[in-house]
């Protein structure tokens, strides 16, 4: 059965954990205790962005878990490069200071967090390439691309995108995005994965939660996993990092994850 250590391979043959955490807009002094609890729990895929102004705070503590014996060559890290730094140099020199202020050997994952131009997209994405050929990020993708911006940016795209982080839940289940970036060998991974807490509640989400006797959250999490995505819930909470990840022990049925899957609405956090 998958656990929290388990990884999926990527199409550059790199591999990343199949669960992380979030650390959006978290303070500096949350984003530390957040990721020492995290990786002291097992978690080995921290998820953080130019735009959440906390990358230092998750490179200083990510050093001081390697300290106390986590090697670093473990920790998978991936951030971002927000809309206001597309194109070519922006985009480099973007990356350039979340390298420092990460301060560690080398960025797994870098993504441009939200697509802009079709030029600008291309633009940035050549300062990437040349990024990774300067050993600098190890792998590149997209956050919040649809199928469109997809096919614009394979146009002039050498290396192909690992990954695709997008809004998913069960509310927006975002099948027909999946089933595009499958055939392209491209991973999605779910931001928001929880709905910002307002699927707590749901009648069939609470029955599957009693049967098992996990929360909704759980479940929700582990429809995630069954279908191949990579959850990156945000918690602060000691207990709810905790809870997040205690998913590995139970499976849910083909009929149950159809279930979930049903409550489709095609609707995100803001709908």
């Amino acid at each position: 059965m998958t656990s929290l250590q388990s990884t999926i391979k990527l199409n550059d043959e790199t591999e990343i954990p199949v669960f992380g955490l979030g650390v959006y807009k978290m303070t500096d002094k949350e984003t530390s205790l957040s990721v020492h609890k995290a990786l002291r729990l097992g978690y080995r895929l921290i998820d953080t962005a130019a735009m959440y102004e906390n990358e230092e705070a998750v490179g200083e503590a990510i050093r001081e878990m390697v300290v106390q014996g986590i090697p670093e060559e473990e920790i998978y890290i991936t951030t971002k490069v927000w809309k206001t730094e597309l194109g070519y140099e922006k985009t480099r020199q973007a990356v350039l200071a979340s390298h420092a202020k990460l301060g560690l050997n080398t960025i797994n994952l870098v993504l441009i967090h939200w697509p802009g131009t079709e030029e600008e997209n291309a633009d940035s994405w050549r300062a990437l390439e040349e990024l990774v050929e300067e050993g600098k990020i190890k792998s590149l993708g997209v956050s919040n691309f649809s199928q469109d911006g997809l096919e614009r940016l394979f146009k002039t795209a050498t290396i192909k995108p690992v990954l695709n982080q997008v809004e998913l839940h069960p509310i927006l289940s975002q099948e027909k995005l999946q089933q595009y970036c499958q055939k392209h060998h491209i991973v999605l991974e779910s931001w928001s994965p929880l709905m910002r807490g307002r699927l707590t509640e749901h009648p069939y989400l609470q029955e599957l939660a009693d049967h098992y006797n996990k929360d909704t959250a759980q479940i929700i999490l582990r429809w995630n996993i069954q279908r191949g995505i990579i959850p990156i819930p945000k918690s602060s909470k000691e207990e709810r990092i905790e809870s997040n990840a205690d998913i590995f022990d139970f499976e849910l049925t083909e009929d149950e994850m159809k279930g979930i899957s049903q409550l489709n609405e095609d609707r995100g956090v803001h709908g």
